[in-house]
């Protein structure tokens, strides 16, 4: 991936879209008011304005938060479960690392009871960001299960943590600051270790604390 330039314009709203060309194409990173203190970068999906052409929730869709530099950023993490007629399955991971996968795979067939032994499984990051932090844990294994099951995640739902290998959910670095920039861009719910959950309630969004693999696929929908 490679970041060539950014620039900026101010739309009829007073509002100051930031982009930054990659690959050629112009992507949008950032939306702030005039006189406003920059929110960071931003996820697509995160704003309203970019929002309305989703539609309803997809099933394998699960937003995550996860840092980038010195702050939280949104990410989509996407996730295609389907029959294999191959003797050896294909797993593809785009944007996240192989080995996390297939652990994520294995807790989620002895933890969860879900086997994907016959299936083929790809895994992929909106946007050709690459995560290489252990936070991507759980939206991962959610965004699995949500396409295994053809069923969506709700809406306006955000998710991280790390994922261990008896389905102990641990928590991640900064975890108040990843859900108040979740809460800020309008995620109304957030599945999350239970060590990172704040100490007084945020605004607008319900934190629902995990411990173990069990609890988030009982919480998950």
């Amino acid at each position: 991936i490679r970041q060539t330039g950014t620039s900026e314009l101010v739309d009829d709203e007073g509002r100051i879209k930031v982009f930054f060309e990659l690959n050629g194409q112009p992507r949008l990173v950032r939306i702030a008011k005039l006189g406003a203190a920059p929110s960071g970068p931003k996820h697509p999906q995160a704003d309203e304005s970019n929002t309305n052409h989703l539609g309803a929730p997809m099933p394998g869709s699960v937003v995550t938060v996860v840092r980038e530099g010195t702050r939280p950023i949104l990410l989509e993490v996407q996730a295609l479960v389907d029959p294999s007629h191959l003797n050896n399955p294909r797993r593809v991971a785009l944007g996240l690392e192989h080995n996390r996968l297939a652990m994520m795979l294995a807790v989620l067939h002895r933890q969860g009871g879900v086997a994907l032994a016959d299936h083929d499984v790809f895994i992929n990051v909106v946007g050709g960001m690459r995560v290489t932090e252990t936070g991507a844990d759980l939206p991962m294994l959610l965004a699995l299960l949500s396409s295994f099951r053809d069923r969506p995640m709700p809406a306006r739902l955000v998710s991280f943590g790390e994922v261990g290998l008896s389905g102990e959910i641990r928590p991640v670095h900064d975890g108040e600051q990843r859900l108040r920039e979740a809460a800020g861009h309008g995620f109304e719910r957030a599945l999350v270790p239970a060590a990172n959950a704040p100490r007084k309630p945020i605004k607008g969004l319900e934190v629902v604390p995990l411990h173990h693999v069990t609890e988030a696929l009982e919480k998950a929908f």
